[in-house]
């Protein structure tokens, strides 16, 4: 959880942005967080009173202050969109909760942020064909199960394919990773598979969540990525989203190195890999 602040104050320390660069968003309303969850669930979530096995498959113990924080975390990604369209991209220093599916909570995630921003997006007519990139190591098994069947937002997912979730969504495009695998290969299949879904579905916005737990200091990914790997496919989207075109809005996703530095380092070359394309 110290990333959270660690990375906001590095990424000032640095100067890859400044105060002024920052905004605190408001809280999501209900109607909002209920463009992509079921009702039902959101009033349970809302007044914690949710079944006592969600919790336990959520991960955290409910209180009102943790479900404002996610409803902070959903409308500062809804806000961001907003901002990515007048200048290209923006980042949300949290957020990528993508294993949140339409009814359900898992996984330290309680509402899916992307998910609910892409349904706002589509709602409002504000976009037409919404792509959702995910390069989190653990597939974004909530925000699968949200849209399948729903053409207007493309899902895709790379992913340790022995890794959590255990019991896979169907994205519209899963690739399914081996134990181990490095810069090279990864980045030789991601460069691929980038371009075949951007010629594929011609989108008019992208979500993309950054996790950086495909690090080979990662206690959870199983992947061999180094730091400079990870900037990499950081920039891959970024040139694919720029040369398309098409705005993106970035959540920060996993990262659980065993050392904190690490985590934030690589989190914060995310947004030097979009300083790089962008200015």
């Amino acid at each position: 959880m110290a990333k959270y602040e660690l990375i906001p104050a590095q990424l000032l320390h640095e100067g890859t942005a400044t105060a002024g660069s920052f905004f605190e968003p408001q809280l999501a309303s209900f109607e909002t967080i209920t463009l992509a969850h079921e009702p039902q669930y959101c009033r349970h979530l809302l007044d914690l009173t949710l079944d006592p096995a969600m919790v336990r498959r959520i991960g955290f113990p409910l209180s009102h202050q943790l479900v404002a924080r996610e409803l902070r975390i959903v409308q500062g990604t809804v806000d961001g969109c907003l901002y990515a369209m007048e200048n290209g991209v923006s980042f949300n220093v949290a957020g990528g909760t993508h294993h949140a599916g339409a009814d359900w909570g898992e996984g330290f995630c309680l509402l899916n942020d992307q998910a609910v921003a892409a349904a706002y997006l589509i709602d409002e007519s504000i976009c037409r064909q919404v792509l959702i990139i995910d390069l989190d190591v653990h597939q974004g098994n909530g925000t699968a199960q949200i849209f399948e069947g729903k053409p207007s937002v493309f899902t895709f997912s790379v992913h340790g394919e022995r890794n959590f979730p255990f019991r896979k969504e169907r994205s519209d495009l899963d690739v399914g990773l081996t134990d181990g695998i490095g810069d090279d290969a990864y980045l030789s299949l991601l460069a691929d598979k980038l371009n075949e879904v951007f010629n594929m579905v011609r989108p008019d916005f992208v979500f993309y969540q950054a996790g950086v737990d495909v690090l080979e200091t990662d206690k959870l990914g199983k992947l061999a990525l180094t730091k400079e790997g990870c900037f990499r496919r950081d920039e891959l989207v970024f040139q694919s989203c720029r040369s398309a075109g098409v705005p993106v809005q970035v959540s920060m996703g996993g990262g659980y190195s065993a050392h904190i530095k690490d985590i934030v380092d690589a989190h914060c070359n995310t947004f030097k890999a979009a300083v790089r394309i962008y200015d």
